[in-house]
């Protein structure tokens, strides 16, 4: 694996990842996983093309595919060197045959599993990496709305799901608090059967890939946007289904933006959360239970926090929630 000079941590910064791995050979290999990129991964978009067909186009460019994980044989990475921006520029992608996206953030519609004919609902969805990954499990049938507030994103979303062919998604320009309240005013009969919340978040899990994030870190965007998140995940579970599904994710590893969301859903809602176990196919570590001076409720526990150094992938969070009656 090859290795480069990373930029130096903010001082907080590092003494709050250096909380988090309190054993000293784990907090190093964090530090050195940091120094190399991410794997080039890629997902077979099925609703265009064979995940064997696929591999036999790519393999006659002279790429060399390997199949991470046995159970999802669409997810793919690339294990040999490519000229600069060949990934992103090969007629398959621009055909819309594969979708270049990180294998941690592959995991959240993983663990949803979208399934033919249901309603799901993408609150925060540019640039459609997840939306297009739900489409194909749901194989162009049942509803997305995939929401995103942002213009500009809005357009790549766009760009993306028409790529991809996905003809089951309906894409809305809306504040997602506000989207939810519209929708549980003037439709309360539409629920939905699964819901991802992958929520705007500080990106502590992107410094792999996204050198800006070491600049950009501040203590005071982590409050402002934990605030931000708790507002979306609890305006998105008034308009899941009874036994519906709800994944939140994050690609950042404070404690603020990711448990602490989930111990507030929680009890805000008494006696109506259960915080599903999550089989994924690598290994997360448990959600912590205590940060600072709060204590986090038990079942906090079986949110999953994925680690670079323990999957050679970026930072990721992501917990499974059911609606009870």
């Amino acid at each position: 694996m090859k290795t480069h000079k990373i930029p130096e941590m903010k001082p907080e910064f590092r003494e709050k990842m250096e909380t988090l791995f309190p054993d000293k050979e784990d907090f190093e290999s964090y530090l050195e996983i940091l120094k190399s990129q991410p794997v080039r991964s890629i997902r077979c978009n099925t609703l265009k093309i064979s995940v064997k067909d696929l591999k036999i186009q790519l393999e006659k460019k002279g790429w060399k595919i390997s199949h991470p994980w046995k159970e999802q044989e669409e997810i793919m990475v690339v294990e040999n060197e490519l000229n600069p921006g060949e990934l992103g520029r090969s007629l398959e992608h621009l055909l819309g045959y594969y979708y270049i996206q990180e294998l941690a953030s592959m995991l959240p519609i993983i663990a949803l599993n979208p399934k033919p004919h249901e309603i799901f609902l993408d609150l925060c969805s540019s640039p459609g990496s997840k939306t297009t990954q739900a489409s194909s499990l749901m194989e162009n049938t049942g509803t997305i709305i995939a929401n995103e507030v942002s213009m500009g994103r809005l357009k790549i979303l766009a760009s993306n799901l028409e790529r991809c062919g996905c003809t089951n998604s309906i894409i809305t320009r809306k504040d997602g608090v506000a989207l939810c309240q519209r929708l549980k005013k003037f439709n309360p009969d539409l629920k939905f059967d699964k819901i991802l919340v992958d929520a705007p978040c500080s990106g502590e899990g992107t410094l792999r890939s996204s050198y800006k994030t070491y600049t950009m870190w501040n203590p005071k965007t982590i409050t402002i946007l934990s605030k931000l998140q708790k507002q979306l995940i609890s305006s998105a579970f008034e308009i899941l289904k009874i036994d519906g599904e709800l994944v939140y994710s994050t690609c950042t590893h404070a404690p603020e933006e990711n448990e602490e969301i989930v111990d507030f859903l929680i009890k805000q809602f008494p006696n109506q959360v259960k915080v599903e176990k999550i089989s994924l196919p690598i290994k997360p570590r448990e959600g912590i239970q205590k940060w600072k001076e709060k204590e986090y409720a038990e079942d906090v526990k079986y949110s999953c926090r994925v680690y670079p150094q323990d999957n050679n992938t970026e930072g990721f969070f992501l917990v499974k929630i059911k609606k009870l009656k």
